[in-house]
């Protein structure tokens, strides 16, 4: 292994857990068989963190996919960084360690590495994921506050099976106001950020208080302006030889963040593993260069997830 082909395996330190591997495969993947497909395809390619979500309703998929990889001899538990994530409808104190126990019934797990807030927005509580209104508003929950979700999570790690908890979709001032309240203080967390969306502010306050930020939508989701046909970042690939993909991941990690992507493609998945340091002046052009800003996903105004369809 080179130097440079050392980057796809940066581990980031944070103040709960030790380290976080910096690549990681996300399972948002609304088929259940195409999950565990793409879960083994990952594990394959040499992915050992994954992030998974109640929300997502796939969790016992990628469950069956970490079982079968165990099973096989190929890996150990302790050789993956499992996350997961409390849904909206959960965020009563009392719903907090059913929601995080049925979790890690359905990954198969008996332990979560960072168990995560999904957004700061609490919803009805019930089994209804996406309660609405008559008119077809988000019906939200005023009686807890995410200070007093944030103690429920802080119990979990008290009692084991939790080594650290994160927040998910959160704004910088959100997260002052948890890590100022905050007894543990969150290990991770997981926002929208791609070089459209740097959140530089938010990863200098991430790492003064020794939080890993990590990125979601890192590629833009191929939605316009198409993050990958930026300019800046396809000179880049040609003049290393990589994708604009890998370009992009590559970006992320060496800016000391954390990524996820997700695919179904074998080959993409392999793709987005194999990343290799960039030369300092293209990390230069790219802080430089690049002027679009853009945020994707609005959940971080309402709570309710971009990528994640409301229905099935």
């Amino acid at each position: 292994m080179t130097p440079s082909d050392s980057l796809r395996y940066t581990r980031i330190p944070t103040h709960q857990s030790g380290t976080i591997p910096a690549v990681g495969f996300g399972t948002l993947i609304p088929d259940p068989v195409v999950t565990r497909q793409a879960t083994s395809s990952a594990l394959e390619a040499g992915f050992r963190h994954f992030d998974c979500a109640e929300r997502y309703r796939n969790e016992a998929a990628v469950g069956d996919a970490l079982q079968e990889a165990f099973g096989a001899g190929k890996l150990r538990r302790q050789d993956l960084f499992v996350t997961t994530k409390l849904w909206n409808t959960n965020h009563r104190p009392e719903r907090v360690k059913p929601a995080f126990d049925a979790s890690r019934k359905r990954l198969q797990v008996d332990d979560i590495d960072c168990y995560i807030v999904h957004t700061p927005f609490a919803f009805r509580p019930g089994d209804d994921q996406d309660p609405r209104d008559a008119s077809g508003q988000v019906i939200y929950d005023t009686g807890v506050t995410l200070a007093e979700t944030w103690q429920a999570m802080e119990r979990l790690v008290d009692e084991g099976h939790c080594k650290s908890i994160g927040l998910s979709d959160i704004t910088l001032d959100k997260l002052r106001e948890i890590v100022a309240v905050a007894r543990i203080r969150p290990a991770m967390v997981q926002v929208e950020a791609h070089p459209y969306l740097p959140e530089w502010e938010l990863l200098d306050f991430c790492r003064e208080h020794g939080i890993v930020l990590q990125a979601f939508a890192a590629l833009g989701h191929a939605m316009e302006p198409r993050v990958l046909d930026d300019p800046t970042i396809t000179a880049i690939a040609r003049q290393v030889h990589k994708t604009p993909a890998q370009v992009a991941l590559a970006w992320a990690v060496q800016r000391g963040t954390a990524f996820l992507t997700t695919s179904t493609n074998p080959g993409r998945i392999r793709e987005n593993f194999d990343i290799s340091a960039l030369p300092e002046d293209a990390m230069r052009q790219m802080r430089d260069e690049i002027s679009t800003t853009v945020r994707f996903n609005t959940v971080v105004k309402t709570g309710v997830p971009g990528f994640i369809p409301r229905a099935g």
